[in-house]
């Protein structure tokens, strides 16, 4: 395995755990708070390290179901820490503890995104092998 394919893969197993671990204690405590705020920011950066070199393996974006829901996710996951960064200084209660609901649906998109990623890039893997 290449080392860019390793990075690439460590990168976005590490954005998956951390957004996840960000968006369901975020949920559990029924308040956004500043440390599920800098999980979402570092899961941003692994996750985009991580597009950023299977992007490299892959030769370029490729524009299938992969790779739009993989543009949109990226899109949301900015718009989710920049808002969830303003919550955060602004302190308006109702934002605060609701914001959750928006932080799933951000990850559940997310999540589509990265298994329809494994689902085109398992096979040829397994043809090769």
């Amino acid at each position: 395995m290449s080392p860019t394919l390793i990075g690439a893969v460590v990168s976005i197993l590490l954005a998956a755990v951390l957004y996840t671990v960000a968006v369901f204690a975020e949920q559990r405590s029924g308040v956004l708070k500043p440390w599920h705020v800098a999980l979402f920011w570092a899961g941003l950066v692994a996750d985009t390290t991580g597009t950023t070199l299977m992007s490299e393996l892959a030769g370029g974006f490729k524009l299938n179901i992969h790779g739009a829901l993989g543009v949109l996710a990226i899109a949301l996951m900015i718009i989710h820490a920049v808002w969830a960064t303003i919550a955060i200084v602004q302190r308006k209660e109702s934002v605060l503890k609701g914001f959750h609901r928006f932080s799933v649906t951000v990850w559940g998109l997310w999540i589509v995104a990265l298994v329809t990623g494994f689902a085109l890039a398992i096979p040829p893997m397994l043809a090769a092998v």
